[in-house]
């Protein structure tokens, strides 16, 4: 269970109706092969002791009475197994029948929780049978002892710090307010849900709209188990559609018409990080339950969850040009803005033949089609100095032309050179002052062309270099408005390609690819034989890497070492442990000792669920101490 995660299991047993002795000795099977697998958390179907197509024959006292003793069986069994299991049955109590779900830990019964809602529509008629269940928690005399009976029961282990279950059957998740939203405010992170639900055409469609959409907005964990093989085909057929969702997000999805176990690893940090960080996410009266202790074996849960190399990228292409789509729209429509505020009909780039200036290039060209403001007010400069080559030079060219900007040369080596003899900097010691005397003095070009046409200057560095301070103080960093601000590199790669792909345009496509296969380079240093020789990626790590980590830790807020952890997983065969470990040091050191710049930004619109403006996402002190984080990083 270290770092949060726990393993979930949802099981569907192959059944026989109405005959709980064999039910359950395929119920204990299933068990074993779950605690086999790793799970904590297993949840079998509604009513899977006796089957849930019985009918009238959950009347029969004999079948109640197999019912209670086979409940027993499984009680018996599962004594020693480390393991919270729901499981469902048929309940008499006070001459009333519940469909109730056994709560079992360690050879005990720590409750049962009834049905709240009863469906008796369709194809359902529970009514005919079953009673609502009672929502506040009252002792129930069961086989010679108290067992809490009630649905408003949780139970909370110390062994996963801060987890907490509640737990709802089938109906439950389908009315206007769910037992689980109760669950939820009240602090379950995590929601077992025993369920018979019949298959029909398209129905796994919208029930799994409702699992996800409900482990979204309660900001937990859902694990819904279905029933299916052995169920009586008489009228309905049961599917066995299990699923397992966080936060909105499917893990696991059982295929249907086939009763195969699913498990997932539930992150129970990550949920409780999110929901501390949304602070709407709280009720103004909590219902009164009462919160059962479990324990659990500490032990590390072996992880069969992936994680993707790029969190801001989606894998999948149709979810990918729809991303890019959508950003391109964003940061064109928050520029659009910015023009129809300011009233100014000129834009200002500096054109560097880079990845960063060239999406930068191809928003404003959007936006001021958008504007129906001629393109020739778009002013992309180029600037060579010591470090130019001609590859990027000759990019940068066709790009404003082919754009149909107004592309203008300003050679800046004599200026720069002029201010090292004013400062006394040696011009063959190419230290950060040689380096960044460029980069300012670029800006100061680019900020007087736009006094000159009335425009503004727009920003064109991406949210990797910012994470990383990977930009000159009032150099680079300044614009007047930073349409790539809320952009990480790694998905500034994407946009540029998206938008390669559906310009139309061949010669656009063409200049656009070779941008792509260019190293990413500030072009500072003097190049070797032609070819660029400042690789930014050789002096401060793999973007891929740095997007990871920037992610994990600033959107799901994860300690160093399970970050560390995470990134293992994920570029496992890319680069080795050591790799990881020096870059991921080194983004925790920029991150913390470069927040001066941050805070200063120019206006950017933000894209995604991460920002680093100091007006929107990021309240982050420039003097913070980044001694915590690093200190456990040495410490691996």
């Amino acid at each position: 269970m270290k770092h949060g995660f726990i393993k979930a299991a949802a099981v569907t047993p192959k059944i026989k109706v109405a005959d709980p002795k064999y039910n359950v000795v395929e119920i204990c099977k299933k068990i074993d092969e779950a605690i086999e697998a790793g799970a904590k958390l297993i949840v079998f179907p509604e009513l899977c002791i006796t089957g849930y197509t019985c009918g009238d024959l959950f009347l029969q006292e004999l079948l109640l009475e197999q019912a209670k003793e086979e409940l027993l069986n499984i009680v018996e069994y599962t004594q020693d197994k480390d393991a919270l299991i729901f499981v469902g049955l048929p309940i008499e109590k006070e001459q009333k029948l519940y469909n109730a779900a056994a709560v079992i830990k360690d050879g005990e019964i720590l409750a049962f929780i009834p049905k709240r809602f009863i469906p008796n529509y369709a194809e359902f008629y529970e009514a005919r049978h079953f009673t609502p269940g009672n929502e506040v928690a009252e002792d129930f005399y069961f086989n010679g002892e108290m067992i809490p009976f009630g649905t408003n029961i949780l139970f909370e282990c110390d062994a996963v710090k801060g987890m907490v279950v509640g737990c709802e059957i089938c109906e439950d998740l389908w009315v206007p307010a769910p037992p689980s939203t109760r669950h939820a405010l009240a602090g379950a992170n995590i929601i077992a849900n025993l369920s018979a639900s019949n298959g029909t055409v398209a129905k796994d469609v919208y029930r799994n709209g409702l699992v996800t959409s409900a482990s979204a907005r309660l900001v937990a964990a859902y694990i819904y188990s279905s029933a299916g093989e052995g169920e009586s085909t008489q009228d309905v057929v049961f599917d066995g559609h299990s699923m397992i969702a966080e936060n909105g997000a499917l893990l696991s999805e059982a295929e249907r018409f086939v009763g195969k176990t699913i498990y997932a690893d539930i992150d129970v940090q990550k949920l409780r990080m999110e929901r501390r960080r949304m602070n709407s996410f709280w009720a103004e009266e909590k219902a009164p339950y009462l919160v059962i202790p479990f324990e659990l074996q500490q032990e590390e849960t072996v992880l069969s969850r992936t994680f993707g190399m790029t969190p801001f990228v989606p894998m999948a292409r149709e979810a990918r040009d729809k991303r890019c789509e959508d950003i391109l729209s964003i940061q064109s429509y928050g520029l659009k803005k910015r023009y129809e505020h300011t009233g100014c009909k000129s834009a200002v780039l500096g054109i560097s033949g880079g990845l960063d200036s060239t999406l930068a290039l191809l928003v404003t060209a959007k936006t001021f089609d958008m504007l129906e403001i001629d393109r020739k007010n778009i002013v992309s400069v180029t600037m060579p100095c010591f470090g130019t080559t001609d590859r990027t030079y000759e990019n940068a060219c066709k790009l404003a032309k082919t754009l149909g900007t107004d592309l203008r040369e300003v050679d800046i080596k004599k200026a720069v050179l002029q201010h090292f003899e004013d400062i006394g900097q040696d011009v063959n010691s190419h230290d950060v002052t040689y380096e960044n005397g460029q980069a300012r003095e670029r800006t100061q070009v680019l900020m007087d062309i736009a006094n000159q046409t009335g425009g503004l200057v727009i920003g064109t560095g991406d949210m990797s270099e910012l994470a990383l301070g990977w930009a000159t103080y009032n150099g680079d960093h300044m614009s007047m408005y930073g349409v790539n601000a809320g952009v990480p590199k790694t998905l500034v790669r994407h946009l540029v390609q998206y938008y390669a792909d559906t310009c139309n345009n061949n010669e656009l496509k063409e200049v656009l690819l070779d941008v792509l296969d260019t190293p990413v380079s500030p072009e500072l240093l003097p190049p070797v034989d032609g070819v660029i020789s400042q690789k930014t990626e050789d002096l401060v790590g793999p973007y891929e890497l740095h997007d990871f980590f920037l992610y994990y830790m600033l959107r799901q807020n994860f300690e160093p070492e399970k970050v560390y952890r995470l990134a293992r997983l994920a570029f496992k065969g890319c680069y080795d442990d050591e790799t990881i470990l020096k870059w991921l040091k080194t983004f925790y050191r920029r991150f913390f000792t470069q927040q001066f710049k941050r805070s200063c930004l120019p206006d950017g619109p933000k894209v995604g669920s991460v920002s680093v403006s100091p007006r929107g996402d990021l309240r982050m002190p420039s003097d913070a101490s980044a001694s915590l984080w690093l200190n456990q990083l040495e410490a691996l």
